[in-house]
């Protein structure tokens, strides 16, 4: 697809890349070709070529507890109940979720009677359907978590046969249906963290690192997209925790609700992206819960499901642009926990 700026430039759209072809470019509140000059917003270049890691029409939940298969869409636009708009292969909790600028991603996780998978899906965006199996991951586990940049998936750790706290840090492209690689190691094993992604960094926030449940990390741990390597601790989260779910603006991450047993949080931290730092108390969700997973359009975070006991339906929203406290916007088709999120 193709969007003609004037004559002398023009943008294409081709498998999920974009191309910006023109004469001349001299961008402040316009762009400027040659002698012609066409005024745009000044937001124009952030807005149209949208991160993956951000969406600008809709969130979506994947799987979950109780055996979920089912993949829910919920606008961002407007306040707004969610919708079944697919299914995946199977059904599975404690899945990690991906986004491409055209389609959603999960990996790992599993049911009960078999928590482990190795397992990639792909759905797509652009329509109503069916997920597919596109790849494996290097190694079978659960309770891992989900990056994106903006040509791959990432999945940190987890619990897989022969860990029971993992660090690895798998890469699967997302231009061509392929089996992952193992391209790095976390600081820190663990399990259920969440997951945050800027423009050239993947984030894995908390943790638990015990199998029972017993012991949580605040660690925030950083990766690069730019080459294949390990990651390093950067700062602390203002509280210990795991099976919290991740947000991500341009310029900050978010990780918002999970527990430490037998405690669940409300809160809502934000850390830089700009720095390696500790994170900040910016807020709160509405009710305190974990096992909730995370959405993020380019003006808000998204908080959906959870359990606190019982397990939720709550769609919970807060703003990017000031700290402050989440609202209750919508609901999911049924109360579930240990989904995960994508966004477009």
């Amino acid at each position: 697809m193709s969007y003609e700026i004037s004559n002398k430039a023009v943008i294409i759209e081709s498998d999920g890349e974009t191309t910006l072809i023109a004469e001349q470019l001299q961008f402040e509140d316009s762009i400027t070709i040659s002698s012609t000059t066409n005024t745009l917003t000044p937001t124009y270049i952030t807005d149209y070529f949208t991160s993956s890691f951000q969406g600008s029409t809709s969130g979506y939940v994947s799987g979950g507890n109780p055996d979920v298969n089912v993949i829910q869409k919920f606008p961002f636009s407007s306040d707004a109940n969610s919708t079944d708009v697919g299914d995946l292969t199977r059904a599975a909790q404690y899945l990690a979720g991906q986004s491409s600028a055209s389609n959603g991603y999960t990996s790992g996780g599993g049911e009960p009677a078999d928590p482990r998978s190795n397992v990639i899906e792909k759905f797509p965006f652009a329509s109503n359907a069916n997920a597919t199996d596109v790849g494996d991951l290097t190694v079978e586990r659960t309770q891992a978590v989900g990056q994106s940049s903006s040509n791959n998936g990432y999945t940190s750790s987890g619990a897989n046969p022969s860990v029971p706290q993992d660090n690895i840090i798998d890469k699967f492209p997302f231009a061509s249906t392929a089996n992952a690689t193992d391209v790095g190691d976390l600081s820190q094993g663990g399990v259920s963290a969440a997951g945050q992604s800027s423009s050239n960094n993947g984030y894995t926030s908390g943790r638990y690192v015990e199998p029972a449940g017993s012991s949580t990390s605040n660690v925030i741990d950083k990766f690069p997209f730019s080459v294949d390597a390990n990651a390093a601790d950067v700062g602390d989260l203002t509280i210990a925790r795991g099976i919290s779910s991740g947000q991500s603006s341009t310029t900050h991450g978010y990780t918002s609700g999970g527990g430490a047993v037998p405690v669940q949080y409300n809160t809502i931290d934000k850390f830089t992206f700009a720095s390696n730092a500790n994170a900040t108390d910016v807020g709160d969700l509405t009710q305190a819960r974990f096992g909730l997973s995370g959405q993020s359009s380019t003006t808000h975070g998204y908080a959906s499901g959870g359990n606190v006991p019982p397990s939720q339906n709550t769609i919970d929203k807060f703003t990017f642009a000031s700290d402050a406290n989440a609202t209750d916007v919508g609901n999911l088709l049924g109360s579930v926990y240990h989904t995960t999120g994508q966004q477009v």
